[in-house]
């Protein structure tokens, strides 16, 4: 009797044990499964960001300080009104955007039926009710260093450099101030160039390779200033420490500015540029890149300005930025 008893206890205790153990086992696949959810619907909330485009992006910049809150656009124009236009007519809906200052180095002012325009068209597109400054900076001398002279009540550390006859959109321009904000003492644009050793001259010879070069490469260690971010103090190192040299050479070829200040940075910070993935859109006709020799041209500038610093500051590198939220896979 007590060991049929014992048998019944037995085998009692062990349908509760599997019981138990079917139900442990049941909440392991219910857990499971609300992971699996919880993950799904994060993965959505982070691609929702993605469609807010310039306020998930603007919702970051609030995160630094006020001294390096915004940029200012630096644009540089030779009597293309109409394209100058179009560019700050773009631009004034950047959501960071502080101040427009104009580069103007035409013998005539501008019109005051200009000024009115663009005025006009910055208010029309400013968003949220922010006021941007706009200014012309004049210049009495034709000289492609005009578009580095330092500007005195300039409010914000980051400058972006630009031409007139090209746009990029508003959310590629904040994504590439929020990368120069990660490292403000570097350049970083669009528009990326290399450099290579001459392999068939001596060692102390250089060339200069576009944008093929580039793509065949993988390789950069210049972004040219027609669209990059800058800190503000070197267009004061530019104009009066670094060798006059350099200017007057640039004043008299007219070209390579871009090269000059690509040195510059370099060679104060011993680092490479950034480059950043960005869609462009060139809104003008061909400009001296397509003219003939022109690679020529920007090798002898190369190899000048490496003589005038007695060394090559330059630096090469491989990385590239790219804004996750607009891709996939990455």
């Amino acid at each position: 009797m007590r060991r049929s008893l014992f048998n019944l206890n037995r085998r009692t205790a062990q349908r509760f044990k599997q019981l138990a153990m079917v139900s442990v086992g049941s909440v392991k696949i219910k857990l499971l499964l609300l992971c699996c959810i919880a993950f799904v619907l994060f993965l959505l909330a982070g691609r929702a960001s993605v469609f807010n485009g310039e306020d998930a992006i603007g919702t970051s910049s609030n995160q630094f300080s006020d001294s390096r809150k915004g940029y200012a656009i630096l644009i540089n124009t030779w009597k293309r009104n109409d394209l100058l236009k179009q560019s700050i007519s773009h631009y004034a809906r950047c959501s960071s955007l502080d101040s427009i200052h104009i580069v103007w180095s035409e013998p005539d002012p501008p019109s005051e039926s200009l000024k009115k325009f663009l005025n006009h068209v910055i208010q029309l597109n400013s968003k949220s009710g922010r006021r941007v400054e706009l200014k012309f900076d004049i210049n009495k001398e034709d000289s492609l260093n005009n578009r580095f002279k330092p500007i005195g009540d300039l409010k914000t550390d980051a400058v972006f450099s630009i031409d007139d006859d090209i746009i990029f959109p508003c959310s590629s321009v904040e994504f590439a101030f929020d990368v120069w904000r990660s490292a403000p003492d570097t350049m970083v644009g669009f528009v990326p160039r290399v450099h290579w050793i001459d392999q068939k001259g001596s060692a102390d010879r250089y060339v200069y390779g576009g944008w093929w070069s580039v793509w065949w490469t993988g390789t950069y260690s210049m972004v040219l200033s027609k669209a990059a971010f800058f800190h503000k103090k070197y267009l004061d190192i530019y104009t009066n420490q670094m060798p006059a040299s350099i200017r007057e050479y640039v004043t008299r070829n007219r070209n390579c500015e871009d090269i000059a200040m690509s040195f510059l940075v370099a060679n104060v910070t011993g680092a490479p540029p950034i480059w950043v993935k960005g869609k462009i859109f060139e809104i003008g006709s061909t400009g001296i890149s397509s003219l003939g020799g022109h690679s020529e041209k920007r090798t002898v500038c190369v190899n000048r300005f490496a003589a005038e610093y007695r060394r090559m500051p330059l630096v090469s590198t491989t990385v590239k930025a790219v804004d996750s939220r607009d891709i996939w896979f990455w």
